[in-house]
This record gives C-alpha cells, sequence and structure tokens, in this order.
C-alpha cells in the first residue's frame, strides 16, 4: 500500500502558488479588472451562453461587461476571482459585499478619515446651488484634500475676485462656470483671467440644475424657456414645480444621490478642478 509520504512535496511553503480567493460581486463592490485596468463598481451580474459576466461602473458613469474569469480582478491590490453572488443580491440591490465603498462621487471611500486642513487653493463655483451640488457629490473627497469651494454671486466680479485671491504655485483657484460655450460673455471673462494657477472651466448648462439628468430629476426633459424669460421661474412653470425656485431647488437637490444622477458633461469639470487645485507646485 501506498503512503503519502512516498512521493513527498519538497517545495517550501512560500514557493507554493496560493489559492485565490473568490469573492462574491456584490453591488456596489469595487474591483479592478487585471487585463485593461478599469476600475468600477458591480452593478449587474449575469449568466450567459459562453459563462458569468459582471458589470462594472466607473466614476464617470461608463458601463463595461467582463467575462468572470478565475483570478481576473484585483480587490483591494489582491487577485480574486469573482463569483456570482447568492440569487438576486446584485441584480436586485441586496446588502452590498465587504470591500471597498464608493462616496457619492464614485471614489474610494476612506473610512474614518479626517478632513485636511484646508488648503489655500480654493475652488469657486457661480452660485448658492452650485455649491450645495458640488458640496453633496465631492463633499467627502474635499474634506480629504482639504479644498474649500465658494460661490460667486455671478462671473462678471470674477476678475476682482481673482486679482484679490492672488493665485500662485501653492494657491490655484479653480473656478467652474454656468454656461461656458464659445463667444458667450463668460467665455471672455475666463479667457480674461486664466493663467497658470488659475483654471476655469465650464459645462454647457444653462444653469446647475440642467446638469442633473432628467431621469433623475423626474421628467422626460429639461423645458425650453423662451430667451429673455428667467429661466429657473420659467423651468417651474413648466413643470408645475413651486413658484418659489428655492423650494423648487431642495426638491431637485433630494433627488441627487451620487455622481450617477449628473450628466457627465459637469461631472468631468469638477474632477478636472479637484486635480488642479491639489497638484503638488513644482
Amino acid at each position: 500500500m501506498r503512503s503519502r509520504y512516498d512521493n513527498p512535496d519538497l517545495t517550501p511553503p512560500w514557493k507554493r502558488p496560493r489559492a485565490v480567493p473568490e469573492v462574491a460581486a456584490e453591488l456596489d463592490l469595487v474591483v479592478e479588472e487585471v487585463t485593461t485596468g478599469f476600475c468600477g463598481a458591480v452593478v449587474r451580474c449575469e449568466k450567459t451562453a459562453e459563462g458569468p459576466t459582471v458589470t462594472l461602473e466607473d466614476r464617470f458613469g461608463k458601463h463595461r461587461v467582463f467575462p468572470m474569469t478565475p483570478a481576473g480582478f484585483l480587490l483591494e491590490g489582491r487577485t480574486v476571482t469573482l463569483v456570482r453572488p447568492r440569487a438576486g443580491a446584485a441584480a436586485e440591490g441586496g446588502a452590498p459585499a465587504a470591500g471597498r465603498r464608493l462616496t457619492a462621487s464614485g471614489s474610494i471611500a476612506v473610512p474614518g478619515a479626517r478632513a485636511r486642513v484646508a488648503r489655500a487653493g480654493r475652488i469657486y463655483v457661480e452660485g448658492r446651488h452650485d455649491a450645495e451640488l458640488v458640496e453633496k457629490v465631492w463633499g467627502d473627497d474635499l474634506r480629504i484634500e482639504g479644498v474649500v469651494v465658494e460661490y460667486l454671486e455671478g462671473v462678471d466680479d470674477l476678475p476682482a475676485v481673482v486679482e484679490a485671491f492672488s493665485p500662485g504655485p501653492d494657491a490655484r483657484l479653480g473656478v467652474l462656470v454656468d454656461h461656458l460655450v464659445p463667444g458667450s460673455k463668460e467665455s471672455r471673462i475666463a479667457a480674461q483671467v486664466s493663467g497658470d494657477h488659475v483654471l476655469v472651466v465650464g459645462h454647457p448648462y444653462i444653469d446647475i440644475w440642467e446638469a442633473v439628468k432628467p431621469a433623475s430629476a423626474g421628467i422626460r426633459a429639461w423645458p425650453r424657456i423662451p430667451h429673455g424669460q428667467d429661466w429657473k421661474t420659467g423651468v417651474c412653470r413648466a413643470l408645475g414645480w413651486p413658484e418659489h425656485t428655492g423650494a423648487a431647488w431642495q426638491q431637485l437637490l433630494g433627488r441627487v444621490r451620487s455622481y450617477k444622477d449628473l450628466e457627465p458633461a459637469l461631472l468631468g469639470r469638477v474632477e478636472e478642478l479637484i486635480d488642479f487645485v491639489t497638484a503638488p507646485a513644482e
């Protein structure tokens, strides 16, 4: 009778291949696909004729589908094999799996992180509603980076604000402008103040309200308001919202839960500003 000691495995333990752990691909688990480097949160698992697949969504709302191959993903830097979760967990919104979590902006959450002391650099936005939206979606990121967001009462005073701020290598200034399109008043002012330490970016929407996806706002589309009419007032009337635009805004803001509720044209610009004001001085 042969014994298991007849052919012992003489490979040292530290040279033996380690088993790759299996992790359930539950909703909101953040992983990185090893061959492409695509990082995103799990939004769906499906069974196909070729085998199970997982759909990941990155912070800009882009979706990609990957086969759930062995050792095909990284979780917190460790190679893992994703497997289908218990019935219905990912597809129907079950409890999130243990692992990395996303902030409202789609960044990796840092549990227990303290807010950084405010840096000299600042981000300015045009109005109170812009500031409240940026805080709701990017607030966690901004506190960790030590970035303060302030608001202007319109873009007309921007040259004076920039002059008073005195931006420099250690105090960069980022500005988010509504309706920044070629040939507009906003574009001329932006060109006037932009420089090595001042970055002005904008979105194409008439007002920050319009940067909320219609589906998230509970409407089919944002109405077209005739030129010369106050846009917010016209929107409220067209949609049957409260005539008080402040109350209507709070209703709209309450529907925004994460970056998924915002248009990509806004997401990219805010991320660009955060990167600009937090870049180390050369």
